[in-house]
């Protein structure tokens, strides 16, 4: 994560030392703090364990007497040279750095690339962005060649950068630190040609979360639609006197602001986030409007120009999420409904006038999606004759916050206004139960800007198959899908950008580090396409010769589980075998096994990938075998598998991971009496019902912001909801309510991990965020203070005060799993 390891105890200190101290809990987690008889000298200790940081020594009176060795909190002395050695390793895989996007631009002679990376910077405690250029240059089907530039130039404080549609400018948006400005800047390709600063009197910072994130050039390049917080309400004034009538911004030291309404907001990741809404800046001017017409109501995202004909008034499309009463968490909640909206750009040369129409009403969005519950990611084809989407409506039907995803598509004219009542065509439809080996679905985070060949109708698209994500084409006028990433491989793709008809990805697997891959398309005598992938050279790919050495003496493979116990009401797609990873070194002998973890996905309607995970990466390398669960209800097996969990979590999960780690142990892989496990939210629900459902199984076990009480979350979550979809499956719908009742409190209890703690032999480990919106620290508390309660279980918990539910900080990530792996080592080895 950083250029050298000035502090990985430095993180621990900041965080979980001030934390146990400050939030009182270093009574009832004082078995942490231990006192020091032998110890080398401070001079043999790593620079990073000389700071002081807590002492448990009364001071000494006696003349002469020395005084004993300070110790940092939570940290056991017998295992001081572990912490050393191991965050030096973590170090070595936390600095690999993570390719994030990637865009092409035609030029002589070839074409250019520029990729945008990021690299954690533990000091500063967030990540370091940069971009590497290279020119690429197409030899033939069978070569190309990539020239890098010799450094990737750092982008301080950039929020997003997004080429114009010919590739000859890049607008470049710096979002507001402090009391600073929005700034907007025009780059050519050599020079900065123009800089706009937005106050915040016109709006707050521009959305870059991925989401409600929209950025969107117009075709002639003048304009740019974007989604931005809205400015800041005005706030009541008081003075020495009372309430100030006259409202004022300036400072004035004989006044203050009061708070006025609260603003309900869109839950985890977006406290303190203003309502987005859509803005458009004129590149010659600087001048911004807002687009007019957009009720209070709506919240607004992923915007994109419309296609109009010459002298026609031009339209935007957005999606817009109604929040008419209560905003549910938003974050990988798909199950949000949404529709794609048109609305009537400002800037227009063209005025329209309708003799008898309100002039409200011209402003007016037109809901372009009246028929289907979701839809998102819109994007037109080259021509402009199509409108494309992907739709969640499953999710949104069923409640899952996360299924299988559809297609669609809508005919667009060029002239006219658009209307209501457009067909929608399914491109994609909703995929319940695949034949072995054949497409499951779509399952799409994210799609390219321009994701079109140059036939105008085939997409390429990202997507999850199985434990694996894919690289696939869609044509949108048939239907037909093809898997254009090679079949038989068992590694994760990604589409980052394509080159005219050939797609830069990168590819990568538990053990390989990702790599870029050039794809190119070709033809066979049949007509049928065909694609050859070719590795390319990249500075991206490198990493320590300790890394190196350590992965390349491990190896992969994706395991078949067979569903036991399976029911006469199960569907097909239920009672179809589920998968795992399972990482191990290359010369694991079955008479010794080495200590095995069971790593457990949150969700549950998520999946882990066959793709490079720098922690995984980290604790493989230290000499543990990994089982990463795809229980039953993960993405990427189809609808039914999906939909077979909800109304039966803590049940039919956690049997699906106890079948994995038998499979494990009967073929010889794991050695029963050294398995651990490790889960995150709703794998941390998992993780804490396992250690109480079957009590002699785990030697330890880790738990990252874990469910364990679900009668406690529904009231403090940002998702209530997610608790009655899952406790109660296709009824939570409709018993949820916000004034829960005694029943369904005693319900979610019965559901829960903490209903089996009275069972726990297990040490375990917490780490949660206090700022976790999604899954309150509260209830990580509540279980971990029972088993301290009931004695006889070794208990840990850190606490990261700035973190949300993902404890992906730098600082938090690089400590988290510091003591993850300390924790096993303690006691797996």
């Amino acid at each position: 994560m950083m250029n050298n390891i000035l502090s990985p105890l430095a993180a621990i200190r900041s965080h979980s030392v001030s934390v146990l101290l400050h939030s009182h809990l270093l009574t009832p987690f004082s078995s942490e703090i231990r006192l020091l008889k032998q110890h080398k000298p401070l001079s043999c200790r790593p620079f990073w364990l000389k700071k002081r940081s807590f002492s448990v020594f009364s001071k000494m009176n006696s003349v002469g007497a020395s005084s004993p060795k300070e110790f940092p909190l939570g940290l056991d002395v017998s295992f001081e040279e572990e912490y050393s050695s191991q965050s030096s390793l973590l170090q070595d895989f936390t600095s690999i750095p993570t390719i994030d996007k990637a865009w092409t631009f035609t030029s002589d002679g070839g074409s250019q690339g520029m990729f945008s990376m990021s690299q954690p910077n533990i000091l500063a405690n967030k990540k370091r962005r940069y971009i590497l250029s290279c020119h690429i240059s197409k030899e033939s089907t069978n070569a190309v060649s990539f020239q890098w530039a010799a450094f990737p130039i750092e982008m301080s404080n950039v929020s997003m950068m997004i080429p114009s549609p010919s590739g000859s400018k890049l607008l470049v948006v710096r979002n507001p630190e402090n009391d600073s400005l929005t700034k907007f800047e025009i780059w050519g390709p050599s020079l900065v040609e123009k800089e706009f600063c937005v106050p915040a009197s016109v709006h707050g910072s521009v959305y870059s979360d991925g989401w409600f994130e929209g950025i969107s050039w117009n075709s002639d390049e003048t304009l740019i639609a974007y989604v931005a917080e809205e400015p800041a309400p005005s706030k009541p004034t008081f003075t020495t006197f009372g309430y100030k009538k006259e409202n004022s911004t300036d400072k004035d030291c004989g006044s203050w602001k009061g708070q006025g309404d609260w603003e309900e907001e869109w839950g985890e990741t977006y406290a303190g986030k203003r309502q987005p809404a859509l803005f458009i800046i004129n590149v010659n001017s600087g001048e911004v409007r807002p687009v007019e017409g957009i009720g209070k109501s709506l919240s607004v995202g992923q915007v994109v120009w419309a296609p109009s004909g010459e002298g026609l008034q031009q339209y935007l499309v957005f999606v817009g999420w109604p929040s008419d009463t209560r905003k549910l968490g938003i974050k990988y909640c798909y199950n949000r409904p949404c529709a794609l909206y048109a609305v009537r750009a400002p800037f227009s040369n063209i005025e329209v006038h309708q003799s008898g129409t309100n002039a409200a009403n011209d402003v007016s969005p037109i809901k372009l999606t009246q028929s289907i519950s979701s839809a998102f990611f819109p994007r037109f084809s080259p021509d402009g004759k199509s409108l494309v989407f992907l739709s969640a409506r499953s999710s949104v039907d069923s409640w899952a916050h996360s299924a299988t995803d559809s297609l669609h598509r809508i005919d667009w004219s060029f002239s006219g206004t658009p209307t209501p009542d457009a067909t929608i065509v399914d491109v994609v439809p909703i995929v319940m139960c695949p034949e072995d080996g054949c497409f499951p679905g779509l399952y799409c985070f994210s799609v390219l800007s321009r994701p079109w060949l140059s036939d105008g109708y085939t997409m390429i698209l990202s997507s999850i198959w199985g434990s694996t994500q894919v690289i696939i084409s869609v044509n949108v006028i048939s239907g037909n899908i093809t898997r254009i990433s090679p079949g038989d491989s068992s590694f994760s793709w990604n589409v980052l950008a394509l080159d005219g008809d050939n797609i830069i990805a990168v590819c990568s697997s538990p053990v390989d580090v990702p790599a870029i891959k050039y794809g190119s398309l070709a033809r066979k005598a049949s007509l049928e396409a065909s694609w050859n992938w070719l590795d390319v050279s990249s500075p991206m790919s490198r990493c320590s010769e300790k890394v190196t050495s350590l992965l390349s003496s491990r190896q992969f493979s994706i395991m078949r589980i067979p569903v036991r116990d399976i029911s006469e009401n199960l569907t097909k797609g239920a009672s179809k075998p589920y998968e795992a990873i399972f990482v191990s070194s290359k010369t694991q002998s079955r008479n010794v096994c080495d200590p095995l973890i069971a790593v457990l996905h949150g969700g549950p309607h998520s999946v882990s990938l066959s793709s490079f995970s720098k922690s995984l990466a980290f604790l493989s390398s230290l000499d543990y075998s990994l089982l990463i669960v795809n229980y039953r209800g993960s993405l990427g097996f189809g609808e039914e598998a999906v939909q077979s969990l909800p109304g039966k979590v803590g049940s039919q999960d956690v049997n699906d991971v106890l079948a994995a780690i038998d499979h494990v142990i009967e073929k010889g892989l794991a050695d029963p009496s050294k398995i651990s496990v490790l889960g995150g939210s709703h794998g941390g629900f998992l993780t804490t019902h396992l250690i109480g459902q079957a009590p002699d199984k785990f030697a330890a076990a880790v738990a990252r912001n874990p469910v364990c009480n679900l009668a406690l979350m529904v009231g403090t979550s940002d998702i209530p909801d997610w608790c009655y979809a899952e406790t109660f499956g296709d009824k939570g719908k409709s018993n949820f309510t916000e004034a829960t009742s005694a029943e369904h409190l005693d319900a979610f209890y019965r559901k829960s991990p903490i209903l089996h703690v009275s069972k726990v032999k297990t040490p375990t480990l917490f780490l949660l965020g206090a700022k976790d919106l999604r899954v309150p620290m509260s209830t990580g508390l509540q279980y971990a203070r029972a088993l301290k309660e009931k004695g006889g279980v070794e208990v840990k918990v850190i606490v990261f005060p700035e973190d949300t539910h993902a404890i992906d900080r730098p600082q938090s990530d690089f400590e988290s799993f510091l003591n993850i792996g300390v924790w096993f080592k303690k006691y797996c080895k």
